[in-house]
């Protein structure tokens, strides 16, 4: 059982490594140079992003628009509570390995209370009881000990990124309580429906960026570096912007 358990994580692990080593290859041969400092692969940043964006609009972003239609609010919104539940997990213990014992701490409360009270994290009892949602990952925690951030890249399939946020990722995938549920299948089914839930959730906002932004690589460029810093800095004491940033 171990050993089957061993090789179901490795193959999921083994997944999307695959993007990054593809991501590694293509950056090898394709070191275009910018004139921005925190962009100095912005050609290659350019192709990824715009193979993203084919992506969402030929098979991500239909999926979602289907998904709002057919799905009533009231299950989207629990698909969201429950997934957030969990990912409230691994945010909790990521704000703990930052130094930020109280919002660790407040994190791991709305995990108990959701779990106990809200039907395993379906209904979000604890925003109504004045604990809100404040996400954490690895990459935020490898920035508060003082890693910097290299230089902004796009990934395939996963969008923004930096060099650090990038390394943090399979640390991530190991810290999601979800990938180690039984069966795979289940595990799997369930990690489609939460890439469509959060899809759905942005419909509005990618709207909104498609109509206002003139340079959309610019945009969510920029959005997702100020985003993060901005997450850093909360990390270190400041507020913290809990806004998605937007990934084609």
């Amino acid at each position: 059982m171990n050993q089957m358990n061993k090789k179901t994580i490795s193959t999921a692990y083994a997944g999307r490594l695959g993007a990054f080593a593809l991501a590694a290859a293509a950056l090898t041969g394709c070191a275009s140079t910018s004139n921005n400092p925190k962009d100095p692969l912005e050609g290659f940043n350019r192709t990824m992003f715009s193979f993203n964006d084919t992506v969402d609009k030929v098979a991500l972003k239909p999926a979602a628009q289907a998904y709002d239609t057919v799905v009533p609010t009231p299950v989207q919104r629990g698909v969201g509570n429950f997934f957030g539940n969990i990912g409230d997990v691994w945010s909790s213990i990521n704000q703990l390995l930052q130094g930020r014992i109280e919002q660790g701490v407040s994190t791991f409360m709305r995990v108990a209370i959701n779990t106990t009270f809200g039907l395993g994290g379906v209904l979000d009892v604890a925003t109504e009881a004045r604990l809100p949602r404040e996400k954490s990952d690895f990459g935020q925690t490898l920035g508060k000990w003082g890693v910097g951030s290299g230089p902004y890249v796009v990934l395939p399939f996963f969008g923004p990124s930096t060099l650090r946020d990038t390394a943090g990722m399979p640390v991530d995938l190991y810290g999601d309580l979800w990938t180690y549920k039984r069966p795979t299948r289940w595990r799997n089914v369930g990690a489609v429906v939460r890439i469509v839930d959060r899809r759905a959730q942005l419909l509005d906002a990618s709207t909104l960026l498609e109509d206002a932004a003139l340079d959309k690589y610019d945009f969510v460029r920029d959005a997702y570096l100020q985003r993060r810093q901005s997450q850093i800095n909360g990390a270190s004491g400041g507020s913290e912007q809990k806004e998605e940033t937007i990934k084609p």
